[in-house]
Formats: C-alpha cells, sequence, structure tokens
C-alpha cells in the first residue's frame, strides 16, 4: 500500500464536473459503511471525468498510431479499468453503480470528490498547457508544492487513502456487504480488474479492495513515495504521470544510473532515453462553458457544424447508456452491454478525427472570441493557439443526464 500522510476525510460531494457546494469534513467515526458506497459513487465519477480530457488531446493527434496517441491511448485505457474496478467495488456491497447520469460540466475546477480544487480541467488539444494538467491529475504528492498541498485531498490518491482507511475501519461490515450482494452487476474479471466473490471460500473482499484501490493508485501515481514506477506487480512499467512526462520531455523514462531521488529538479534526468518527437497537432478551440453556442450563433456554416457535433454526442450518450445497463441491467445482456459501449467509443473516435475537427471555425469568429467570450477568452487563448486556424472538437456532452 502506498504511504502518504494522513489526511482529513470529507464527504465526497455529488458527483458531477460542476464545482459542488462547500466540502463537509466528516468526522473519522462516521465513516460508515454508507459514507464507503458513496466514496465508492465519486470514484467512478472521478476516474470517468479524467477520461474526456485524455480523449479530447488523443484524438487531436493528426498522425494516429505514433508513440505520442499510444502513450495517451494507453492511460486512457487504464482509467477505463479504474472505473470499472470502482464500479465493482460499489456493486459487491449491495450499490448500483450510476453510470447513465455522469455529465461533467467544461471547464471544470477541480475533479469530483473535491479532488484538485486548484485545477482547472478542459478539453483542448494536446499541448504542452495540456499536459502541465496531466501531470497535475496524476502526480504523486511527493512531487507537489506547499501549496498544491492545502486542500483535503490534493491527490487522486490522498481521496483513496480515506477510502483506505474507511475499509479498514468497517472491514466486518464491508465483509458482510459483500456476502449479502445487491442488485447490480459486477462487470469483467477479466479485463485487468476483480470481481468480489460472496461465498464463504472467496478471498476476503477487504484485502481485495485495498489491492484494487493500490492498482488504481500505483499505475496512476506510482507504487511509493519516492518512484514513478508502477511496481513490481506491474513490471516497473512507468506510472501515468511518467507517461505524460514522457511526453513533456519528449523523451522515453529511463532512469539515471547511478540512481539519484526523483524531483522536481531532477525529473529531467530520468527522461534521457529514445526521443519521442512531437506531433502534429489539430488546433481545436478549447471547449467554452456554452459548447460553442455563441461561436455556432457566429458561423454561417452553422447547421452542418452542428450536426457533427450533435452526433458525436448523441454517441456519447449511448456509450455511457450502454455502460450504465453494463452494470444495472439485466445480467444476461451485461457483456453485450459493455460491447456496445466499446462500439460507441470507436464511433466517437471516427466522428471526431474524421468530421468535427476537420471543420475550421470562421477565422473572423475567431478574431471575435473575445468579444463572444469575455469571461473564458484568457483560457480559451491558453489553450488554443489563435493565431492559426482553429477547429471544433468534441464537447463530450451526455444528453441522457441533460
Amino acid at each position: 500500500m502506498s504511504p502518504r500522510s494522513v489526511v482529513t476525510a470529507v464527504t465526497p460531494p455529488a458527483a458531477a464536473g460542476r464545482p459542488g457546494p462547500p466540502i463537509r469534513t466528516t468526522p473519522t467515526g462516521m465513516r460508515d459503511l454508507d459514507w464507503i458506497r458513496g466514496a465508492l459513487q465519486t470514484a467512478i465519477a472521478l476516474e470517468h471525468a479524467t477520461m474526456p480530457l485524455y480523449s479530447a488531446a488523443m484524438y487531436s493527434l493528426e498522425v494516429q498510431n505514433y508513440p505520442s496517441y499510444n502513450i495517451i491511448r494507453s492511460v486512457l485505457m487504464e482509467e477505463m479499468v479504474h472505473m470499472a474496478a470502482a464500479a465493482n467495488m460499489l456493486a459487491a456491497l449491495g450499490g448500483s453503480p450510476a453510470i447513465g447520469g455522469l455529465a461533467p460540466d467544461w471547464p471544470a475546477a477541480g475533479l469530483p470528490g473535491g479532488v484538485m480544487p486548484d485545477l482547472t480541467a478542459v478539453l483542448a488539444p494536446l499541448s504542452p498547457r495540456h499536459l502541465a494538467d496531466f501531470m497535475r491529475i496524476e502526480a504523486p504528492a511527493f512531487l507537489l508544492t506547499e501549496r498544491e498541498r492545502r486542500p483535503a485531498y490534493p491527490t487522486i490518491g490522498h481521496f483513496y487513502d480515506a477510502l483506505r482507511e474507511a475499509l479498514a475501519a468497517n472491514a466486518d461490515a464491508v465483509r458482510r456487504a459483500v456476502r449479502a450482494g445487491g442488485p447490480a452487476n459486477q462487470v469483467g474479471g477479466n479485463l485487468g480488474y476483480p470481481v468480489f466473490g460472496r461465498d464463504a471460500e472467496a478471498a476476503d473482499p477487504v484485502e481485495q479492495f485495498l489491492d484494487t484501490l493500490d492498482l488504481i493508485t500505483d499505475q496512476g501515481e506510482g507504487a511509493h513515495s519516492a518512484t514513478v514506477e508502477a511496481g513490481g506487480a506491474y513490471q516497473h512499467e512507468g506510472s501515468h504521470y511518467a507517461r505524460f512526462a514522457e511526453l513533456r520531455h519528449q523523451r522515453r523514462y529511463l532512469p539515471p544510473e547511478p540512481g539519484i531521488p526523483f524531483t522536481r529538479e531532477t525529473e529531467p534526468a530520468f527522461f534521457q532515453g529514445q526521443e519521442i518527437p512531437w506531433p502534429v497537432v489539430i488546433n481545436t478551440l478549447a471547449v467554452p462553458s456554452d459548447g460553442y453556442a455563441a461561436v455556432l450563433a457566429a458561423d454561417p456554416d452553422a447547421p452542418a457544424a452542428r450536426k457533427e457535433l450533435d452526433a458525436f454526442d448523441a454517441a456519447c450518450t449511448a456509450m455511457m447508456t450502454a455502460l450504465d445497463l453494463a452494470w444495472n441491467g439485466p445480467e444476461e445482456t451485461s457483456w453485450p452491454s459493455l460491447g456496445a459501449a466499446v462500439e460507441r467509443m470507436n464511433d466517437m473516435r471516427v466522428l471526431s478525427c474524421f468530421t468535427i475537427m476537420r471543420r475550421q471555425i470562421p477565422a473572423e469568429t475567431v478574431e471575435r472570441l473575445d468579444v463572444l467570450y469575455p469571461e473564458e477568452y484568457k483560457l480559451l487563448a491558453e489553450y488554443t493557439d489563435l493565431g492559426r486556424p482553429v477547429f471544433y472538437g468534441p464537447r463530450f456532452r451526455n444528453n441522457a443526464a441533460r
């Protein structure tokens, strides 16, 4: 288990992308089984929230199947595993994973659960600025500045530490709940994450839950407080932080010999492996809070652009609905529903890369962005090169939740 400083436990707010109400401190003794179920639902929302961010950057690469694309895709695939693992844990505890209603707003202040409130999460093309956000999302605690450490949950790992503590404190109740089961399905088991048995001969669910949380944090941040490697269980592959750092430094991860501590200052010395050329990126406009409504109102080709954006959102909605059915529908349709979700994911890639991102926003509209978005213009200019041709990007709207 990854050692970290103990943090004050808080009640996870509603699982949504928009800023929630002020986070309420929850005394340790009150973090019971219901709190654990709520935290696991928030974990589902938290893992899901990373996927549109990483997908938007991955889709923006002109050439797919190059190293940069495969690095982002590898992280994205593991985020899917992490979300599914959290859903299985909640189902095992008798809860029903609420997936179909997940609909983060973009831009977002922080991540669900009060995690990283200092972060502004933006749907945007790949850029050094955007990579800095990705590395902040996946950063291990030992690399944070003093200011970044101040929130209750400054990293995803801190959120899971609070959940670990609650699982340990409620171990007997967790075991009883798993034996009792619930209405939701558990999905997978041979996809890189576990299912949890109900019978007396099954492995201890508490240990399984703790191991599953280690899977999530080890792959994301690193196996312990001095490394950005995932550890021996994962063949010492680079954590998500390390993989995004490879893109930032444009070199493969290669620890120096003799070894030195990994710090912010020494980080470049760990990325001196094979060169990773910076990819050609489609210069999409970072998605504003209105989902391009003001841009579309000024675009003479708005009907065609809106049709393409809506088609992507329909595929996104169908994917979320299928995932929800995989966990909450009839057991016999669980796997077909998961397969349908995968098909919709491919539809999203095609609709984004070959339609939406090929549609240029009129130059005269780009020149008026400061008027159209006076409060967001600085953010848009930070994530999009407004001096070059600008294109639409995917909005990742879940219409079933609106």
